[in-house]
């Protein structure tokens, strides 16, 4: 049986890491790989350097990825061999079943569907390639770039802002346009979402 004890930083493919969520936002993906390809050689090894993973070991010693999904899909579409990962906690000796408890108690992983919908554990793509789009997710994102709402400690909390969002807003074909954005913002500096991570206070009347 594992100490729990944190491992050091290792360099592992992208393609190795399994995702502890089932949806990203694709366009903040293509966003992050057009961020990429602008960086030099310098900078693409100073930036890896300065965004490690945060990484729990799971069953059969795979390493799951707690946070940085986006990019990590973004350096796998970009054939970026390897990628600095911590390991947080060491989870390997679990079952399946008592390590995805285990993971969820801790709010490291987020089973939930691009409609916002618990699904079981297994639904939880095996690698980052498989996750499915949630447009609503990249409207939390913008909102928040735009200064909509603050960047908050709350894992997940994009998603409770992309939630939010999909009850109460429409997009057609995924798209967000401007008008789309502006709604949002109105919507992030109003009452109704007080109770969300990262709300400013500002009350638009």
């Amino acid at each position: 049986m594992s100490s729990g004890v944190r491992h050091p930083l290792l360099s592992i493919a992208p393609a190795k890491l399994r995702p502890t969520q089932m949806t990203v936002g694709k366009a903040e993906v293509a966003e992050k790989r057009a961020e990429w390809e602008r960086l030099g050689k310098k900078k693409r090894k100073q930036m890896l350097a300065e965004h490690w993973f945060p990484g729990v070991l799971g069953p059969k010693n795979q390493v799951y990825i707690v946070d940085h999904h986006h990019l990590g899909l973004a350096l796998f579409e970009e054939k970026v061999k390897e990628v600095p990962v911590m390991i947080q906690r060491d989870f390997s000796w679990l079952e399946p079943a008592v390590f995805w408890h285990t993971m969820e108690f801790n709010r490291w992983a987020h089973p939930y569907n691009e409609q916002g919908l618990r699904e079981q554990y297994d639904a939880i793509p095996a690698k980052l390639t498989d996750m499915r789009d949630d447009p609503f997710r990249t409207l939390a994102a913008r909102v928040r770039n735009e200064g909509g709402y603050s960047k908050d400690a709350t894992p997940y909390s994009e998603f409770l802002w992309a939630d939010f969002y999909r009850r109460h807003m429409k997009l057609k074909d995924g798209r967000i346009t401007p008008k789309v954005l502006k709604d949002a913002m109105l919507y992030a500096h109003s009452h109704d979402t007080a109770y969300l991570p990262g709300w400013s206070g500002v009350i638009v009347q």
